[in-house]
């Protein structure tokens, strides 16, 4: 808006200044012609009473007209051209149109453009054939409307700043209300579900404040529903399921017992009360992300070592960035768990892990930790949507594996946002992927 504002009031003064421009231009050039005539007349006058005497001076008669700086007077009598200096190319100075219209017998004036500039030449017919001529400059008026052109021009651009600049402050009157909407919606988008809207900012919207107020609100309690549900569907499979486990097992240990086919049947049963297990406690970590991050200051070199650990990793490289302090101030639980399922991530579908880092964000109290793994890395078209829930990516369909629930890294995600961070994805430089997890504020 603030360029349509710009470009509206550009047109505008543009626009003026040309008609301005060319109505003084025309107006200036008819003044100056007609002055110039009614003094090329007067001194015609005065020439023409001086040829009337016996056998007259004819360059004395022209010295004695006063035609100034800016006048050139010729006579043109007897075939002959006369001028105040002997210039033996008078004649050339008045061009051919003016000289035939005067032979004629008729005055007339025309504009020309000489050595110094644009000028006028003004003819006046005398008694006895002769004629004459004075050319009038036209330079000062040239550099007086260069001026004003300059000065024109000046003013449609100080019109179109000053376009720009009501345009630039009415956008942001107009748009700073739906600025605030866009700028709750995306606290809402990043987790933040108390963001609202104050009525009282902008006492016009109130219809528009209220109404996303009470989406805010509707939204906030369905989350809370669903995550309430999630957790007590969760807790009540536990028991259940645990039981479930229990006499699998018992039947798992007796199946050299079986035949063949049984003994598969429970292999299959087992596996897959292991993975329901995964399942259930995976859907009871995403009920209770919501909750505040518990923070306490931690070494995060052995907190990562310590994950490795728990997945079985051997030969990862815990790195942790020189520069960087070794105590972190985040939830040792959730950091932790964001690790091993980044860990075993990297071992289902990439290869296995390559690295785990950790650093400072530029000069900030903010933090990341990264790991790399050896696999094919993750096409672009997947990296904005393998953070979701039951998404799974490109190498879990390729290797056709059935052990990994899809909740691992919408897990991670989660953590990350519980430390006011995100986590993305990118290619590691060598080969593989690199998950970058980003934390605030952990070395206050």
């Amino acid at each position: 808006m603030s360029a349509a504002f710009a470009v509206g009031a550009f047109v505008l003064s543009a626009g003026v200044t040309v008609v301005s421009y060319e109505l003084s231009r025309n107006t200036l050039f008819r003044e100056r012609e007609r002055t110039a005539v009614r003094a090329t007349y007067f001194d015609a006058t005065v020439v023409n009473a001086g040829l009337r005497g016996a056998d007259p001076e004819v360059g004395d008669l022209l010295r004695s007209v006063d035609v100034g700086a800016d006048r050139y007077a010729l006579l043109y009598r007897d075939g002959q051209w006369y001028s105040r200096s002997a210039e033996p190319a008078a004649s050339a100075a008045v061009p051919r149109g003016s000289q035939d219209m005067a032979a004629a017998g008729q005055a007339g004036a025309q504009r020309i453009v000489r050595g110094e500039g644009p000028a006028l030449v003004v003819a006046v017919p005398l008694a006895d054939g002769a004629v004459f001529y004075e050319i009038v400059s036209l330079a000062e008026l040239e550099n007086t409307l260069q001026a004003l052109a300059l000065v024109l021009t000046a003013v449609a651009i100080m019109v179109a700043a000053g376009g720009a600049a009501v345009g630039w402050y009415v956008t942001r009157h107009a748009l700073r209300p739906l600025a605030a909407v866009a700028d709750a919606a995306q606290e809402i988008g990043a987790g933040d579900m108390q963001a609202r809207l104050d009525p009282r900012t902008e006492p016009d919207l109130v219809r528009l404040t209220t109404s996303f107020n009470h989406m805010a609100d509707e939204l906030d309690r369905r989350m809370q529903r669903d995550r309430r549900f999630a957790a007590d569907v969760s807790h009540e499979l536990r028991s259940p399921l645990q039981t479930l486990a229990a006499s699998v097992s018992v039947i798992h240990r007796r199946r050299d017992g079986l035949d063949e086919r049984t003994a598969a049947a429970v292999d299959m049963i087992a596996a897959e009360v292991a993975r329901f297990q995964v399942l259930v406690n995976d859907l009871l970590e995403l009920a209770r992300s919501d909750q505040p991050a518990q923070r306490e200051t931690i070494e995060i070199a052995a907190l990562a070592e310590r994950a490795a650990r728990s997945c079985a990793v051997v030969g990862c490289i815990v790195e942790i960035v020189p520069g960087t302090p070794p105590s972190w101030y985040v939830d040792p639980r959730r950091v932790e768990q964001l690790l091993c399922n980044l860990v075993e991530n990297a071992i289902r579908y990439g290869g296995g892990p390559v690295a785990i880092r950790g650093g400072r964000l530029g000069n900030s109290d903010d933090c990341y930790l990264e790991v790399d793994d050896a696999g094919p890395g993750v096409p672009e078209e997947f990296r904005s949507s393998i953070f979701d829930r039951f998404v799974r990516g490109p190498a879990a369909h390729s290797r056709g594996d059935g052990d990994g629930t899809g909740l691992g890294l919408a897990i991670v995600a989660q953590h990350a946002s519980a430390h006011g961070g995100q986590v993305t994805i990118g290619a590691r430089p060598g080969g593989g992927a690199r998950f970058r997890v980003e934390l605030e504020g952990c070395l206050r």
